[in-house]
């Protein structure tokens, strides 16, 4: 590498060593990324399914590319690699580790064909990975998570009533049963909440969903849409509007975005909130009305629909500015 030029003759101030250290990253060929990205274009031009490709990269670009994106392929080793894998492996997300192990292998030897790789490494992780385990609706708590997720969300190509179907659901982190279900009856614009029935709630009580500005004005966008119906979100097979969506279509959505099921579920969404919400030291009498836990009194249960609801109005907003705000940050 040449030395920098003297600064008193150039006038400019000479490069640090950690951006001497990018410099030379960026002018390095045949990196993980690079072939990575040509060996997913070249399962597009192949006729393979848009959405399962679009799935895998995501797993590739979010838990992989980080940490060897910049490398070439053949500076990349075995326990290198390992090390990669145990920190997916330690959001207990087992399955999906084994997913993107198989993908990465593809990708070597894709490169090992194209001469620009000695071998594959994965090939030495083979039984090193975990077995996966039955998790049951796994969530994500880490902020930094919660914002990339978020931005997926928002970004999500497919059916608009989908997208505000994801969107909707990280803000009133109800059942997704609930929310595919919503009426517009239920919807009172005027007072700014979701009033849900007893018989379409778990625990067979009324319902009250204080609606965030940002809830409302999704709904707002919606109601544009589907706002003729009886559903909110109507089932996309019938086209009459007769049925809600299917209970499939939020989970194979978050599957399109590169979520694998042991990763988050549309269920998710609630064990979101109420972790952070009790981190940030909300009421936890306010924290489970919201979430519409089974009350244990039933006498208490038959009168609470109703209880804290202004602090409940409080605490939905700012789980919506908080959202926001992880959203936000990149």
């Amino acid at each position: 590498m040449t030395k920098p030029e003297n600064s008193l003759k150039t006038g400019k101030k000479p490069p640090t060593p950690k951006e001497i250290t990018i410099q030379a990253e960026s002018e390095k060929k045949n990196t993980f990324s690079s072939l990575a990205k040509e060996w997913f274009a070249l399962r597009v031009k192949e006729g393979r399914d848009p959405k399962t490709v679009a799935r895998d990269e995501s797993r590739v670009h979010r838990l992989i590319l980080p940490f060897i994106g910049h490398m070439e392929m053949n500076e990349i080793n075995a326990p290198l690699l390992l090390n990669v894998f145990r920190r997916i492996e330690s959001k207990g997300v087992y399955e999906t580790a084994h997913r993107t192990l198989n993908t990465c292998g593809q990708i070597f030897r894709y490169a090992i064909v194209k001469g620009d790789a000695l071998r594959d490494p994965t090939a030495d992780l083979r039984g090193a990975l975990l077995t996966p385990k039955e998790n049951h609706y796994p969530t994500i708590t880490d902020p930094k998570e919660i914002g990339a997720l978020l931005r997926a969300c928002d970004g999500y190509m497919g059916s608009e009533v989908v997208r505000i179907a994801l969107l909707l659901l990280a803000y009133v982190f109800l059942r997704p049963g609930e929310l595919r279900r919503m009426e517009w009856a239920e919807v009172d614009f005027d007072r700014c909440r979701w009033t849900i029935p007893a018989e379409k709630m778990k625990a067979k009580r009324i319902h009250i969903v204080p609606l965030a500005s940002q809830a409302y004005d999704l709904l707002r966008q919606l109601h544009k849409l589907t706002g003729n119906g009886r559903y909110g979100f109507p089932s996309f097979q019938t086209h009459t509007g007769s049925s809600p969506m299917s209970d499939n279509t939020i989970n194979g959505a978050l599957r399109r975005l590169g979520y694998g099921q042991e990763e988050f579920t549309g269920h998710g969404f609630r064990g979101m909130a109420s972790t952070l919400l009790y981190e940030h030291e909300w009421p936890g009498d306010v924290i489970e009305l919201q979430l519409a836990h089974q009350e244990r009194n039933k006498v208490k249960a038959a009168y609470n629909h109703a209880q804290y609801l202004g602090k409940r109005k409080e605490m939905m907003q700012w789980w919506a500015d908080y959202l926001d705000e992880l959203k936000n940050e990149k």
